[in-house]
Order: structure tokens, then sequence, then C-alpha cells
């Protein structure tokens, strides 16, 4: 193991001996929760031998950034939300606040694709909730009779108790069937690559619940965040809703292995198996060597942890190996931006179920920040598989880009072929948060308090953005580095 902090444990006779963690799995989540560690440990003045295990070449899961001919290039994710605080304060913490760039202020908003052409998304529409009828009513996108629905969300009856429920029953029930189906599904899809018809609200969108409860409205609702919004702006809020690092989210993985300490990493190691004795972690990884611990946190996803925890816990392993994941893919399109008679004013686009086209959205990536194409370039990317289109994932590479070029041809009016094209597949990568995710993630919590110094972290749990998955591994290091201590101090 790496020691990385070591200012109590000396050689001198007496001295405590350092706490022993490890971390399986350099994604966001486990990276965030080593970096915690470290500052536990520097704040408390303890010493810490921390080793983060992965079965990957490098560390950063789906987080990659690549720089090739003038373009910068996200594999995965391009960026975070700030109405989250916690990457951004994350950010802060490690030196990237002078890194952080916004969205581009020219050119906002998004649209959706409708009857085969692209159709701008009603302004102050937020993924299931309309903050201005009159835009919704100048939509093309609803029949009169889909507006007149949406018009009455207001004097719909309310659930005043939290329920857990779909997408599909939440939006029918206020909005009604045009709405899901001709904007909140594509909206919601893009972020999830969900079944509408699955897909808890709960889980993944609870302050709309809680504006019914509270307000009995969406759209009331959205009048109150709407003023709230207003006053954060009018008191000094520097960034937009969405910001990335000026270099690309890969200088965030960098930055959190330096200040973990290379040395830390144990890098193209799996662990096959895990095992508890005498109060402590034993990890059994490939090449047949062993590591003892005493704290581990499992950041890798479910059908990752799940066969780990059933060495130790069967009842906790098969809970976890009930939490659903679908794959997806990423293709990123170079072209001279000549080609594309589009004229890319808004971020991008998402893609109804009902359409029937083979991506779930596109995006523009040199319009939405700076810096991501030379100039006369554009650097586009799309997004497909999931729940809805398993298959298009095993796809091979030639048809993948083929059939990603056919959609941006007929929707951005492009010509001829992109100067090149990166495919990028992500299996059993998207959490699939099904109705009752809540309840079933809330039962693993307890489970797992069974088993002193564990813990379970991802985006499988609670939340798969960014910010959610840097609160959720934060708390964790927290309450593992607070337990060993405790029973550190207890001796």
């Amino acid at each position: 193991m790496s020691q990385t902090t070591s200012s109590y444990a000396g050689s001198h006779s007496g001295a405590p001996l350092p706490l022993r963690v490890a971390v399986v799995g350099a994604g966001i989540s486990g990276l965030v929760a080593a970096y915690r560690l470290t500052e536990l440990s520097q704040q408390r003045n303890a010493g810490l031998e921390l080793s983060v295990v992965d079965a990957s070449p490098r560390a950063g899961g789906v987080i990659n950034t690549i720089h090739r001919d003038g373009f910068l290039i996200e594999a995965g994710p391009d960026g975070f939300v700030t109405d989250k605080p916690w990457a951004l304060s994350l950010c802060k913490r490690i030196g990237l606040e002078d890194q952080l760039i916004s969205t581009n202020e020219r050119h906002r908003g998004a649209m959706v694709v409708s009857e085969g052409r692209l159709v701008p998304i009603p302004p102050g529409f937020v993924l299931m909730a309309p903050g201005r009828i009159g835009s919704i009513l100048r939509s093309p996108l609803f029949s009169w009779r889909g507006k007149l629905r949406i018009a009455m969300e207001p004097m719909v009856r309310a659930k005043r108790a939290v329920e857990d429920e779909s997408l599909e029953s939440f939006v029918t029930r206020r909005l009604g069937r045009e709405a899901l189906d001709r904007l909140v599904q594509p909206l919601v899809g893009g972020i999830y690559t969900a079944d509408a018809q699955k897909l808890s609200v709960l889980a993944t969108f609870p302050r709309f619940l809680e504006m019914e409860r509270t307000h009995g409205s969406l759209m009331r609702g959205m009048r109150h965040v709407a003023r709230d919004a207003a006053h954060r702006q009018s008191t000094g809020a520097r960034y937009s809703l969405f910001v990335t690092l000026r270099d690309g989210m890969r200088r965030l993985i960098d930055a959190l292995v330096d200040q973990v300490g290379p040395a830390a990493f144990r890098l193209n190691t799996t662990v096959d198996s895990i095992e508890r004795t005498n109060d402590q972690w034993v990890l059994h990884c490939s090449g047949g060597s062993s590591h003892v611990v005493d704290g581990l946190l499992l950041a890798t996803p479910a059908h990752v942890a799940a066969p780990l925890v059933t060495c130790i816990d069967r009842a906790l392993g098969d809970a976890i190996g009930r939490l659903r994941a679908a794959s997806s893919v990423v293709v990123n399109l170079a072209y001279d931006r000549a080609a594309v008679g589009n004229a890319l004013d808004t971020f991008g686009f998402v893609v109804p179920a009902r359409e029937g086209r083979s991506i779930i959205a596109g995006g523009f990536s040199s319009i939405k920040y700076a810096g991501r194409a030379p100039q006369g370039a554009a650097l586009l990317r799309a997004f497909a598989g999931g729940e809805l289109r398993p298959d298009i994932v095993d796809m091979g590479q030639d048809a993948l880009v083929d059939m990603v070029c056919r959609e941006f041809e007929d929707l951005l009016s492009i010509t001829g072929r992109p100067r090149f094209a990166m495919v990028h597949r992500y299996a059993r990568a998207m959490p699939q948060y099904d109705v009752g995710h809540v309840a079933r993630v809330s039962d693993i919590a307890a489970q797992a308090t069974r088993h002193h110094g564990l813990a379970l972290i991802g985006a499988a749990y609670d939340g798969v953005g960014i910010p959610d998955c840097v609160r959720a591994a934060e708390e964790a290091a927290q309450r593992v580095f607070d337990q060993l201590m405790s029973k550190d101090t207890s001796v």
C-alpha cells in the first residue's frame, strides 16, 4: 500500500498505526473518495495508507479528454451542472477555479426533433415543467389538444404525498401524453437513456414531486423557481447552469490523481474477491497478490460490486445485483464548418423515441464551449443505445459512424464525410433508476451498515451526475474515516 499521509504514523515506539484504506474503482467517485480521505487525514493529523485499485490502465472511468488536430474531444461527460454545488466546490478546493468556463452566452437553448425536423424547445420548459404557457401555445411541437392539456396543468388535482411513480405516469397525469412523447421523454432520455415506463421520478427528479406537493402545480412551482433564480443572479451568481474545464474534463481527473498521489494507484489490477478476517478487509487481486486494509470503499458499477460483496454477504450482494444498467455509445464527428448547413445556434438536440431514429441526442460541442474546435471547423457528437436501443452498442465501428453520419446529414444538412470520427462504447455504464430505486438503495445502505469500514459509492446508487457522485463519495469517505478513527481511539 502507498502511504500518502504519514504525519502521525511515525516509527517511534507507541505511535499509532496509520489507517489502511482501499478504494476499488478509479472513476470520479473513487477519485473523490480517495481525495477526501487524504483531506481528512491531514485535518485530523492521522496517518493514512491509501490504495486506489482499478482494472483499467488509466484513472477517470467514463471521463476522458482527447486532443486531436486542434480539436478538444470529450469521450464522456463534457461538463457538469452548477445548481448542485458539490463539483464546483471540489474544483475550487483542488485549485481548478481559474480553469472553469461557462457555456457560450450567444447560443443557448436546445432543439427537439419533431416529424423529421428540428424545432426549438419552448423557452422556460425545464425537463418536465412548463414555466411559460405562452411559449407552449406558440410552439409547433404540440397539437391544440395537446396545448390545452398542458395549459390545464394547474387545475389537475395534486398528490399531497411524495410517492414514487414512473416518468410516464407522472407526466401524463400532470401534462398529458403529447407532452411526454414529444418533449419530456427525449429530454430525460438524453440524460438517463431510460424507458419512461420504468424510470423512477422520485429517484431522478424528486424536486418535481415536491413542486406538486408544495405548490399543487408544476407551473406554479416553476414560477417560484424563476423568482429564486432571478434573486441568485442579482446577488452575483458567476457561472451558467453548465460549466466545464478549459482544457477538458480530463483536467479534473489529473488534478485528483495529483492530489491523491500517483504512487497510491494500482491500475491494471482486478480485485477478484474480498473477505473479512479479524476485523480487516482482505482484497485478493489479479496476479495472486493480496492486500489487507481497515477500510474499503467500493466505487465500481453495481454489476462489478455485486459479486465482490457476495463473497462476504450474499443477501447484500444479491440486492446490489438487482440494480440495472444500460449500455451506450458516444460518437464524436469533426467537420469542416462549411459542410454543415445548419446554423448550429443552440447546444444541440434531443430525439423522441416516437421519431424512430437511431440516436438519442446530438450535441454541438464547438458551439457549447469555447476552444473545442479550430477555426473553420465544427465538432459534433451523438449519443445512442440505452435502454430502448441496446442493439446499437454491438454494431461495428464503421456501421456506427455511417449511422450517425446519415442522421446528422438529414437533420443538420451536412454534405460530405467528416474529417474524422471517434467512437466510445460504455457497457452497462448508465444506471437505470427504476420505480422503487430509492427504497432499494435505502435497503442496500441499511444492510451495508452491518460491515464496519465498508462503503458503496458510484452512480448506481444516489445520482448519475458528476455533482451527485462527488457528494456521495465525500460523505462515504467521511463516514468510513470516522468509523476507523473511532475504533482506533477506543483501543
